[in-house]
C-alpha cells in the first residue's frame, strides 16, 4: 500500500499536466462515442472553447489568488455586476463602446483592489471578504437591472463575444503562440543553467515543443474548418501568454509564489507582502471585467443571473489544473487546462441529456478528487 501511494505521489508530481491532457483526450473520446461524433465536430469544438474562455479568464486570475494562499468567492457575482454595468451603459445611456469597455475595466480593477485592501491591510480573511462581496455584488446587480435582462444595442460590443478571426490571422496567431512557447522554454533553460540549477535534457524540451506545435496546429486547423478562432478564445490565449510570462519571468511573479509558500520568510526578506496580495486581487478584478464583458457580449444582454456559480468553476479549474490548496503551487496553463476539462464536462453532459443536478454532482466529485490528489502528491512543484 505504501509503495502504491509513493508511486502515485511521484507520478502526479512529475506528470500532472500530461495526466490532465490524457484526461481531456479520454473525455472527448467518451462523449464523441456517446454523441455519434457530434461532440467532436468543428462547430461544437468552437462552441466548447468559447464556453471555456470565460471560465479560463476567471481561472487565470484565480490561480494567482490561490498561489498566494488566499481565495476569492466573489468573482462570479463581480462578473455579473460588471457585465450588467456594461449593458446598462450601452443600452440605457448610449455610451460609446470604448468608454464602456474602459469604465468596466477600471471598475473591475477597483473592485479587486478594494477586496485586496481588506485582506492585505485590514487583515480580514479572504474567505469572509469575498463572501461579503459575493452577496453585495449580486445584490447590486439585481438592483441595477431591477431583476430584468438588459439588451445590448451596439454591434461592436456584441462582437467581443461573438466574432471570429479571419483564417490568415488565426494561422499567424498559432505561429506566434508557438514562437512564444519556444522562447519561454529556452529562457527557462538558460536561467536555470545560469543559476546552477538542474536542467532537463534538451531532447525532453524538444519533444515538449513538438507536442505543443502539434496541438496548436490541430487547434487552429479545426477552428478554421468552422468560422475561425473566436475572439474570446484569442483574448484567453493572450492572457495565457502574458500571465505565464508574469509568473515565470518577473520579480512580481516570483514574489507571488514566495508569499504563498512562506509568508513570514518572504516578509522578513524585505518583500512588501501586503502590496503583493493586494495587486493579486487587482489582477483578479481585471479578469472579472474581461469575463463580464465577454459574457454580456456573448449573450448580447446583461443578465441578473450572469456569473452564477462562476467562482466555483474557476476555483475547481485551478485545483484540477494542479494548484495546491496550501498555496505556493500552480500555473496559468494548468488552470486553463482545468477550465477546458470543466467546459468539456458541461458541454458533453448537456449534449447527452444529463440532468443539471447530475452535472453538479459530477463536477463536485471531480473537484474533491483533484484536491485529494494534491494532498497525496505533497503539492508537486510544477510551476
Amino acid at each position: 500500500m505504501a509503495i502504491g501511494t509513493h508511486n502515485l505521489k511521484r507520478f502526479f508530481s512529475q506528470y500532472k499536466i500530461l495526466a490532465l491532457l490524457f484526461a481531456i483526450a479520454v473525455i472527448w473520446l467518451f462523449f464523441g462515442q456517446l454523441t455519434d461524433g457530434a461532440f467532436l465536430t468543428p462547430r461544437n469544438f468552437s462552441n466548447l472553447l468559447r464556453q471555456m474562455a470565460i471560465t479560463g479568464m476567471l481561472a487565470s486570475g484565480m490561480v494567482f489568488i490561490i498561489i498566494s494562499g488566499e481565495i476569492d468567492l466573489s468573482v462570479g457575482a463581480s462578473l455579473g455586476l460588471l457585465g450588467g454595468i456594461a449593458a446598462i451603459m450601452d443600452y440605457t445611456y448610449h455610451f460609446p463602446v470604448p468608454v464602456t469597455i474602459v469604465t468596466v475595466i477600471v471598475l473591475g480593477v477597483g473592485i479587486g483592489l478594494f477586496n485586496g485592501y481588506w485582506v492585505a491591510y485590514l487583515r480580514v480573511p479572504s474567505f469572509i471578504v469575498s463572501l461579503a462581496g459575493f452577496l453585495a455584488f449580486r445584490g447590486l446587480l439585481l438592483g441595477l437591472t431591477k431583476g430584468t435582462t438588459v439588451p445590448l444595442e451596439s454591434p461592436a460590443l456584441v462582437m467581443i463575444g461573438q466574432a471570429y478571426l479571419p483564417t490568415m490571422f488565426g494561422n499567424l496567431l498559432g505561429l506566434g503562440l508557438f514562437a512564444l512557447m519556444a522562447v519561454l522554454t529556452f529562457r527557462t533553460r538558460s536561467g536555470r543553467a545560469q543559476h546552477g540549477l538542474a536542467v532537463s535534457p534538451l531532447w525532453q524540451d524538444a519533444v515538449k515543443l513538438v507536442v505543443i506545435g502539434a496541438v496548436i496546429v490541430g487547434f487552429v486547423y479545426t477552428l478554421n474548418l468552422y468560422e475561425g478562432i473566436p475572439v474570446p478564445v484569442l483574448v484567453t490565449l493572450i492572457i495565457l501568454g502574458i500571465f505565464s510570462f508574469l509568473a515565470k519571468q518577473t520579480v512580481f511573479g516570483r514574489r507571488i509564489y514566495s508569499v504563498g509558500s512562506n509568508l513570514e520568510a518572504t516578509r522578513l526578506s524585505g518583500v512588501n507582502v501586503r502590496m503583493v496580495k493586494m495587486l493579486v486581487f487587482g489582477l483578479m478584478g481585471l479578469m472579472c471585467a474581461f469575463a463580464g464583458l465577454t459574457t454580456t457580449a456573448r449573450l448580447a444582454a446583461g443578465s441578473p443571473s450572469a456569473g452564477t456559480l462562476g467562482e466555483l468553476d474557476a476555483i475547481a479549474s485551478c485545483f484540477i489544473g494542479g494548484a495546491s490548496s496550501r498555496g505556493g503551487v500552480g500555473t496559468v496553463y494548468g488552470a486553463l487546462i482545468g477550465a477546458l476539462i470543466m467546459a468539456s464536462l458541461d458541454n458533453g453532459m448537456s449534449m447527452i441529456g444529463v440532468e443539471s443536478f447530475w452535472q453538479m454532482i459530477v463536477k463536485g466529485a471531480i473537484l474533491l478528487l483533484a484536491v485529494w490528489i494534491d494532498v497525496i502528491s505533497g503539492a508537486g512543484s510544477e510551476r
